[in-house]
């Protein structure tokens, strides 16, 4: 049975979010060195299992039920199947597709491949493109590029009238989104056990930030759907992570650090989300959770779209603003899509994670760093930890 949840008062205030700056040498230096500062954050358990006050007016389109609403600050991810027409999404795969062939034209152009599989559909021909050159989906993966398509998706009518409900009438897009291409067999497309928060700086723990997590694909055990440990935000923590996965970038926890530090029992709380294409899974920054092994044939293709109150910070050193989404405060409001576009987060991530200005990122570099790294313990070194100097971190601690 859920458990009880109190509702959150209407007078809570927010504190107001500190202009960020363009990634520059100084502010790089600074938020390098603020990666780096070990700090005890109290335990922030309302901000996640609060619901906030409710508009009694008649429910917009798509906002959750009462037991909806219950479910996903009790368990800390709600799965809404169907949430959308099939219609409704197929421009988001024609917007994958593009992306795709923006890709394979640039491998191409740069005499990387020399085939660039025309032919193949949008879920075989990442794959062969991999084949042809290790590491393509590392690279879609590390684009900035928003298609438009994307961008109708994270400004969707029903998924911000859902925000609304979470975060009240300003809603913003957190710029910390990805396109998700999971290729089958393939290590960099498996994410381990983690929290999101993990990948933020430590005082993000106290914002709250929602995730709307959208497969463009049937998703099952098989091709490597979600898996979410229930309940496992109660605690407002953030579990101790270390880096890096295997040959990845990722941060990850252990079954023993999730047992004690969320209380959890592994063999009665992980939950798979499975579902069928239109579906989502809603959860926050606090949630732990996991993507499976892709073991079909096929690629599985997914966006994860974050929000935010626009006066909270992102947490993500200073980088990158938001984008404004919807706002009460301006008549005839317009996404500024342009001023969020200018600044490429993956390479002022790169920025942050070096104490240092760095020269200009390879084209078809397929390594990803950012100043995760510089938070936790980097116990597993590879390709992707060797572009931080060991002057530039104070947590390596092992080499592999």
């Amino acid at each position: 049975m859920p458990r009880k949840l109190r509702k959150r008062p209407a007078h809570e205030v927010s504190k107001a979010k500190p202009k960020q700056s363009k990634v520059v040498v100084d502010t790089v230096k600074a938020a390098s060195t603020a990666t780096q500062e070990k700090t005890e954050l109290k335990a922030a358990p309302e901000v996640y299992t609060t619901i906030p006050p409710q508009s009694k007016k008649k429910k917009k389109p798509g906002q959750l039920t009462a037991k909806q609403l219950r479910q996903y600050f009790d368990e800390g991810f709600l799965v809404i199947p169907n949430f959308f027409a099939t219609e409704e999404l197929d421009p988001v795969r024609d917007g994958i597709a593009d992306e795709v062939e923006r890709i394979a034209q640039m491998l191409y152009d740069g005499g990387k491949i020399k085939d660039k599989h025309e032919d193949a559909d949008l879920f075989h021909r990442l794959t062969l493109l991999e084949k042809d050159f290790p590491g393509t989906s590392v690279l879609l993966h590390k684009s900035e590029n928003l298609p438009q398509a994307f961008k109708d998706l994270w400004s969707h009518e029903r998924v911000l009238n859902v925000m609304e409900q979470l975060l009240g009438p300003e809603v913003g897009g957190h710029p910390g989104w990805n396109l998700r291409c999971k290729t089958p067999y393939n290590e960099m497309a498996d994410v381990p056990w983690h929290q999101d928060n993990a990948y933020f700086d430590e005082g993000c723990l106290h914002t709250f930030l929602p995730t709307v997590w959208i497969p463009v694909v049937d998703v099952n055990e098989k091709n490597g759907c979600l898996q979410m440990l229930r309940g496992g935000h109660r605690k407002g923590v953030t579990g101790t992570h270390t880096c890096c996965a295997g040959g990845t970038w990722y941060v990850q926890m252990s079954d023993e650090e999730m047992e004690k530090a969320f209380d959890a029992d592994l063999s009665k709380d992980v939950v798979t989300c499975d579902f069928k294409y239109g579906g989502l899974v809603l959860f926050s920054n606090c949630i732990p959770h996991r993507s499976l092994e892709n073991h079909s044939d096929i690629i599985r293709w997914s966006l994860d779209l974050r929000y935010q109150r626009p006066d909270r910070p992102s947490g993500l050193w200073g980088v990158k603003e938001c984008v404004v989404l919807r706002t009460k405060k301006e008549k005839n409001f317009k996404i500024n899509w342009e001023d969020f576009e200018k600044v490429d987060r993956t390479k002022a991530q790169e920025q942050v994670a070096h104490s240092s200005q760095v020269e200009a990122v390879d084209d078809f570099d397929t390594t990803l760093t950012g100043p995760w790294m510089h938070r936790w313990d980097v116990v597993n070194h590879n390709k992707h930890t060797a572009n931080i100097k060991p002057s530039d971190a104070t947590t390596f601690t092992h080499k592999a």
